[in-house]
């Protein structure tokens, strides 16, 4: 099968890169007859964040999507991935928090061991290639949050330090990749096909 088409999308919060991605993947699943599997990294820490996921669940409803509820070991989601599907993951930053503090309930957060993210970093490239061996699309959402001022705490700093990293990496892997500013989307990059808006 030929390697599946990976756009990266990135923005602030709230920017509408959510609705755009989906907007995408709906649109190409219904020209193709193909599912859509929605990847969700996002974990009901508060009642602001369960808003949010129920908004997120709400606006997919009108469509036929199957959820993956994944917040960390991304590559666990493989078995359910289905040669043609389109497949969204929202989100990166999200995911990324998670795998920081895996391990943080017994006192050995993975932020705090070396070489911990190191492999949690080779784990993803290695499953966003696999996951591309079977999607005929991904869409990875992310937030834009390097556009802050320097934090004065260490563990902000390291999270900036490893979003930068791997932003930089799967833009480089993507065939596209886009900034939603407004909800307005600013394609940086753009190898294949044009974007569908």
């Amino acid at each position: 099968m030929v390697r599946g088409k990976l756009t990266f999308i990135s923005g602030g919060v709230r920017s509408g890169k959510s609705s755009y991605a989906e907007k995408l993947l709906v649109h190409e699943a219904q020209k193709n007859a193909a599912r859509l599997v929605y990847i969700a990294s996002g974990v009901a820490t508060d009642s602001e964040m369960q808003a949010r996921i129920e908004h997120h669940k709400s606006d997919r409803s009108t469509h036929n999507w199957t959820t993956l509820e994944q917040p960390v070991e991304l590559e666990k989601v493989l078995p359910s991935i289905q040669p043609g599907d389109y497949v969204l993951w929202d989100c990166l930053t999200t995911w990324l928090a998670n795998e920081l503090y895996t391990g943080w309930e017994s006192g050995k957060p993975c932020i705090g061991q070396s070489g911990c993210m190191q492999r949690k970093e080779t784990q993803l490239y290695t499953t966003i290639d696999a996951l591309l061996s079977q999607a005929a699309h991904l869409v990875i959402v992310s937030n834009e949050v390097l556009d802050e001022l320097p934090s004065e705490y260490a563990e902000t700093e390291i999270y900036s330090k490893w979003i930068g990293r791997i932003h930089q990496a799967l833009v480089s892997k993507a065939d596209t990749a886009i900034e939603m500013d407004y909800g307005i989307p600013i394609i940086w990059k753009n190898d294949r096909q044009e974007v569908t808006q």
